[in-house]
């Protein structure tokens, strides 16, 4: 770590002490030096205690990828790197986030080494976002000296777009009427088996997860018979409509794969063929997290997804429609792709900071 420094605290206290000192040297006499001899010893011990203080060692636990609005929790260990070195003492963490995440407004309080640290973060906007470096400042137990040292490890969560429901009567004009009845009834079940990131929340087979400490959906064989449905997403501008493009470019996606259609999505920053389940799901947010503005060279394509400053439009079978149209209409009880695949986030009643 950087050398101590003196804090206000600790200025405070050694300019009393030398004012003391001079004093009492100047009156000959020894009165003061109840407040002089006591403000060294504590002088000396808090920067001895700080001298053995090694560089901590940070361990993030990052949050899941989740969608933009989410809070999720994340967990810093920190333990002194060197053997022999002190392993607790006070400090305030400063995990640094960009600016697409949300963190606490002020640092972290708590003793260092004896249990780890967490705080809740926000995602604010879209795209692969930086957790870290941490920051930490050691303090001596009588708030005199500090030692402030920058732990460079990081760690990336990735934010996806805000998803919105598809009404039904928009998809199932994408593909076959008979793939609907094919993929709703779902009649072939095949197993049970333990949640996995991007299922279907309605999937989730509540009786046994009672009975188990995790989520258990069920599996279905039923696949449709529709061949895939091709989207691709393009801004109008070059500069604008990035986030409107990947929203609901993800929206109509995820909705089809609800539906057991495979997909095929294209955007400026690339392309993916999917089919339905967590692997698929995954894939296509994970696209439209990192999408910017731009063209793109598809000219068949299913659905064309047009975005500008004001907004997205569907333009399918020679007619063009505007999603926020369509939001509306599914306001209505129309189903659709669901905002996240995810549990539940935490209630936000929790502590947004917790130092044990």
């Amino acid at each position: 770590m950087p050398k101590a420094t003196l804090t206000r605290r600790g200025r405070v206290v050694g300019a009393a002490c030398v004012i003391g000192g001079l004093l009492s040297l100047a009156a000959g006499g020894r009165a003061l030096d109840a407040v002089v001899l006591p403000g060294v010893v504590a002088l000396v011990a808090g920067y001895v205690q700080l001298a053995r203080v090694a560089d901590p060692e940070v361990r993030r636990v990052p949050p899941p990828d989740g969608f933009v609005g989410e809070r999720h929790e994340v967990r810093i260990e920190l333990r002194p790197a060197t053997a022999g070195a002190a392993g607790t003492y006070l400090g305030a963490i400063v995990d640094e986030v960009d600016d697409g995440l949300e963190g606490p407004e002020a640092p972290i309080r708590a003793s260092v080494g004896e249990g780890p640290v967490t705080y809740r973060v926000r995602y604010l906007r879209r795209g692969r976002r930086r957790l870290g470096p941490a920051r930490v400042t050691a303090t001596d137990v009588f708030g005199l000296f500090d030692r402030e040292v920058v732990v460079d490890d990081t760690d990336a969560v990735t934010a996806y777009p805000v998803c919105h429901p598809i009404p039904g009567r928009f998809r199932r004009e994408l593909y076959a009427a008979d793939a609907v009845g094919v993929s709703r009834r779902r009649e072939e079940f095949d197993r049970l088996r333990e949640y996995a990131r991007g299922d279907a929340l309605r999937d989730v087979h509540w009786p046994t997860t009672a009975k188990r400490d995790e989520i258990v959906v069920k599996e279905f064989a039923a696949e449709t018979r529709r061949g895939r449905v091709s989207i691709a997403g393009e801004t109008a501008r070059e500069r604008e409509g990035a986030d409107a493009l990947a929203s609901a470019a993800a929206s109509l996606a995820l909705a089809l794969l609800d539906d057991g259609v495979p997909v095929d999505l294209t955007l400026p920053a690339g392309s993916v063929s999917v089919r339905p389940g967590p692997q698929g799901r995954r894939a296509v947010l994970e696209l439209a997290a990192v999408t910017g503005p731009g063209a793109v060279a598809v000219d068949d394509a299913d659905v064309e997804v047009i975005a500008d400053g004001d907004g997205a439009r569907y333009r399918t079978g020679g007619r063009t429609v505007a999603v926020d149209d369509l939001r509306a209409s599914a306001g209505d009880g129309g189903s659709g792709a669901e905002r996240s695949p995810e549990t539940p986030s935490p209630p936000p009643s929790e502590p947004e900071v917790n130092g044990r």
